[in-house]
């Protein structure tokens, strides 16, 4: 007789039918698990039985788990996949998607991903269950919304009750002001990044704040790229820090996770500078590794393959899906006792030498280095590997000078900037093998990130061929004043044919500290020089103070230097180097920064300095250096403000060459949006339309702008906080001017009174009458002469010392000025609403008048030379005349009214050196027109009126519209 099958032997050689037996003797369908223990649960089990989280039970630190056997799993599997078996054989999954994205190609082709709900939605189960979030905790959407790691962190936080943290995106990139958010204020405890977003806060911001020992965070997760050794992280964390780090990974065409590895404490603790394990598959996902045969291994090395039932992605026009499909990832691992440990991309592992060599491998080896912070490595042109990186820095420090050392290029290894890469090069060779060190480092201040966080390769490669295509001759050539010149022009983005005055300030030419530091290893590039005190020349004296400091100091040959005394040298040179960038940033409060307003008005200040020097052009390089036709205008960016934007946007270029573009509208915010990219740097909403232009106080910390609720703000540049609220008699709508030498703000109220107001010490320092109606204009400074020309609606235009606000003179019209008056040396312009342009001497004696056809709204602009002015008119032309007399020089008609003000700037990389000018009319449209002749060079048409004023600044226009949208245009020669 036959034994029946529930009694039948087991046999010890086939775990899955072991386990399918013992499940069926015992009828376990449910088990109950210690949370903490889950995990090793899972992977002690996993081979032998199908486990499934159901439920957790966080008050009693328990999570029920549905256990089955390997063959009752395949065969509902099997039950299930036939259910949705087309004629065809292949799962269909038509309309059933959460989600479609684009992936970016950084680790592959880029490709069109289509997530299905039931893909994702084991993610999102399994990590909220394994992290045990709860209502209290704070999740930071560190992801950007086109990077699948998003999605994980929304759902993560909405299905569990937590928050949800978001910030704008150039908070991002701001280390400090970051950490403050997290967690300061809002005291995240779950964090996703890739490993070198991350890797941004810096050594000590981690170790001190963000997994310090009192941090907030609970649960952090790195991903998308290779993980940090253990040694890395623990030198990132405070020894007390209790938060759980969590190596997780997967591929968006799997729909995110794959795979997850808590990193215990014990690791850290042994500073293991071996790879972290990829850990244990979540749920319903099938992770293989396979040989470069295709064969699946238990051992060695293989590619990983990735799968399940329901965790497969429809890439581009795939419909449907073959069950048990497996999407290669392109990761090579080695597979050791059970474990996956990553070795590198498949496309980045190379031949060199004669030994196979994986690129990402040998990046990890040179973060090892002590002198290397940062590192990203790649191959160029095929075959030579670059190493590029961020070196420690000092507290304080910023920036690193960017420079190139060759290891093969011995003119290269000469000279103050080709020895600080020369130390790098043997740190290296000192600690890796011979043929894993690079041909060429490249030291950068910091590795560039794509928008998911990842390393911008293609960023760094152009920084290489940019510098190495910019070094100026020999270090053995004979310096002279020319060369000089020359460094100083195209460190600034200067015409060749602009001379240098002997009294130029690297600084207050459009320099900054970034640019300064490249024009410093230049210098020492080509002339040997070693000098410590040349950058601070640089930033601090004029072109003659650094003419005379390099032809004065000892030019040092490489040959007068034994090795280890040159490098010895270069090592103080490098360590100096960044001891005065760091000492600045700690203990100068001195701070140039540049405000630039409608009316050309572009003002240059310091913080530490009595003065503003006021330019009235702004330089502008347009793209394309070549021969060209036209200047043409592209969309670059826009932002919604939510109702009609009148008022005009004033940007802020600080050190770094930040710029920043601050407006508001009549849906009471204002916002400040980053003018390269267009993204929301913060918002504020006020207690009434706006409809005034902003500015910006003297210090270069605060925003100020008026309000209909009769209020003038001064917000915090940074944040958008209010520092203080000063209110007057009624509305607001005139832009302030802002005293260099006291710090005051001069605004003007519809109550009919002109305000002195100081920032710093909250207080009204003064008040006047204007005694003519309210003021809708906005008041404008001569600095040299102490005065404060202001308009009013009533006809009067007044001219008051800005220290005793005592009325030095007035002029009377019987119509109102809604024109804002200008000012050169000599004269003060105006327009006024019976059509007239008028020009005053600085004693208030009318000198000449200009007529239009129609009332004129414009506020005049001066050109360049300060010999003729620019104004428009409601008749629709745009006037050019002379200043001296008002004749006119010529004019250009639009397709509608001119209510904004006219823009005058410098196209530098136009041959003919021509000066442009932009301007507005009502009914949507933007000009571009020569300054000389006022012929048209360029136009592009919105889709709303333009009562704003255009503001430029390097190639980029800004300007408000009714549509409720800010935008930004592209100047691009074609």
């Amino acid at each position: 007789m036959q034994t029946p099958a529930a009694y039948a032997p087991l046999d010890p050689a086939d775990p899955g039918l072991l386990s399918s037996r013992v499940m069926e003797r015992c009828g376990l369908i449910y088990c109950m698990v210690q949370t903490q223990l889950l995990e090793i649960f899972q992977k002690s089990l996993g081979e032998m039985l199908s486990l499934a989280v159901c439920v957790a039970l966080p008050k009693f630190n328990i999570t029920v788990v549905k256990v089955k056997s390997l063959h009752e799993a395949e065969a509902d599997e099997q039950t299930e996949g036939m259910k949705r078996q087309t004629e065809y054989g292949a799962t269909e999954l038509k309309d059933t998607f959460a989600y479609v994205l684009h992936t970016s190609g950084t680790t592959g082709i880029p490709k069109i991903v289509k997530v299905p709900h039931k893909c994702i939605h084991p993610n999102i189960c399994d990590l909220s269950l394994m992290f045990q979030i709860e209502k209290g905790d704070v999740v930071f959407l560190a992801s950007p919304l086109t990077f699948d790691p998003s999605v994980v962190e929304m759902f993560m936080a909405l299905t569990s009750g937590a928050k949800l943290l978001i910030v704008p995106a150039l908070l991002k990139r701001m280390p400090k002001r970051l950490t403050q958010l997290l967690f300061k204020s809002h005291k995240t405890t779950i964090f996703q990044a890739t490993p070198s977003l991350f890797s941004r806060f810096g050594p000590s911001i981690l170790k001190e704040d963000v997994l310090s020992a009192s941090s907030s965070l609970r649960i952090l997760l790195l991903g998308g790229e290779s993980c940090p050794t253990p040694k890395q992280l623990a030198d990132w964390k405070h020894k007390d820090n209790k938060t759980d780090i969590y190596n997780i990974y997967g591929i968006t065409e799997v729909s995110c996770w794959a795979c997850c590895y808590r990193i215990t404490e014990r690791e850290l603790q042994s500073r293991q500078t071996s790879p972290v394990p990829l850990g244990v598959q979540l749920s319903g996902t099938k992770v293989e590794v396979r040989d470069e045969h295709g064969v699946v291994i238990k051992e060695g090395d293989g590619q990983v393959f990735i799968g399940g039932e329901h965790r497969v992605c429809l890439l581009d026009d795939e419909d449907t899906l073959v069950s048990g499909t497996m999407r290669a990832t392109g990761d090579w691992v080695k597979l050791k006792n059970g474990q996956m440990h990553f070795l590198g991309r498949r496309d980045r592992m190379i031949k060199r030498h004669g030994q196979r060599l994986s690129l990402d491998e040998v990046q990890q080896l040179i973060l090892m280095v002590p002198l290397v912070e940062a590192c990203a490595v790649d191959i160029y042109e095929n075959h030579r590997l670059i190493a590029f990186i961020v070196m420690s820095k000092s507290e304080g420090s910023k920036v690193s000078p960017i420079v190139v050392c060759d290891a093969t290029v011995k003119e290269e290894q000469e000279g103050g900037a080709g020895d600080m890469g020369r130390i790098i090069l043997e740190e290296l060779s000192q600690s890796l093998a011979h043929f894993s060190v690079p041909d060429t480092v490249v030291i950068v201040p910091e590795i560039p990130l794509t928008a998911h966080g990842k390393v911008d390769m293609k960023a760094l490669i152009k920084t290489y061929q940019t510098h190495r295509s910019g070094l100026l001759g020999s270090s053995q050539r004979d310096f002279t004043k020319q060369t000089l010149e020359s460094l100083w022009q195209n460190s600034l983005g200067l015409p060749k044919d602009v001379p240098i005055n002997e009294d130029s300030n690297f600084l207050l030419s459009g320099g900054d500290s970034l640019k300064a530091l490249v024009f410093h290893e230049d210098l020492l590039a080509i002339t040997g020089l070693t000098s410590l005190n040349l950058l601070e020349i640089i930033l601090d004296g004029t072109f003659k103070d650094l003419l005379h400091h390099i032809s004065e100091v000892k030019l040092v040959s490489p040959l007068e230097n034994n090795g280890h005394v040159k490098r010895e040298a270069t090592k103080r040179h490098l360590e100096n180097l960044y001891e005065v960038m760091a000492k600045r940033e700690r203990t100068s409060s001195e701070k140039i920064f540049k405000v630039i307003k409608r009316g050309s008005q572009i003002i240059v200040m310091s913080n530490t300095k009595s003065t503003a020097h006021l330019q009235t052009t702004e330089d502008v390089t347009l793209n394309n250096m070549g021969e060209f036709k036209t200047v043409s205008l592209k969309m670059h960016w826009l932002s919604d403000t939510g109702r009609c934007v009148d008022a005009s946007p004033v940007i802020l270029v600080q050190q770094m060459d930040t710029s920043t573009v601050f407006i508001g509208s009549h849906s009471h915010r204002i916002q400040a949006l980053d003018l390269d990219s267009g993204n929301l740097v913060w918002e504020r909403v006020l207690g009434d339309r706006i409809e005034a232009s902003a500015t910006v106080s003297s210090c270069g910390t605060l925003v100020i702008v008026g309000c209909y609720d009769g209020g003038v703000y001064f917000l915090n540049v940074s944040s958008g906080e209010t520092e203080w609220v000063f209110k007057t008699g009624d509305t607001v709508k005139c832009c302030p001017a802002v005293d260099a030498e006291t710090g005051l703000a001069l605004v003007g109220s519809h109550d009919g009174h002109v305000y002195a107001l100081d920032p710093k010490n909250h207080l009204c320092a003064w008040k006047h009458p204007c005694g003519g109606g309210a003021v809708f204009s906005s008041p404008f400074i001569h600095p040299s002469l102490r005065h404060l020309f202001v308009a009013t609606l009533g006809g009067r235009l007044l001219c008051l010392n800005i220290d005793t606000a005592e009325e030095l003179w007035s002029y009377s019209k019987d119509v109102p000025f809604f024109s804002s008056p200008v000012s050169s040396d000599t004269h003060v312009i105006i327009g006024s609403a019976d059509g007239y342009i008028c020009g005053f001497s600085l004693n208030g004696q009318l000198l000449w008048q200009f007529l239009t056809q129609a009332p004129v709204f414009s506020s005049p602009c001066l050109t360049p030379d300060l010999h003729q002015v620019l104004c428009g008119s409601h008749d629709g032309y745009m006037y050019c005349l002379n200043i001296s007399d008002g004749a006119l020089v010529w004019r250009f008609e639009t397709s509608g009214r001119v209510y904004s003000s006219p823009f005058v700037f410098g196209a530098s990389a136009l041959r003919s050196g021509e000066t442009l000018v932009g301007l507005a009319s009502t009914d949507g449209t933007v000009w571009i027109l020569d300054v000389k002749t006022g012929l048209k060079r360029a136009s592009h048409t919105f889709p709303g009126e333009l009562f704003s004023s255009p503001v430029v600044h390097k190639g980029s226009l800004v300007i408000g519209c009714r549509n409720d949208y800010v935008y930004c245009l592209k100047l691009e020669v074609t």
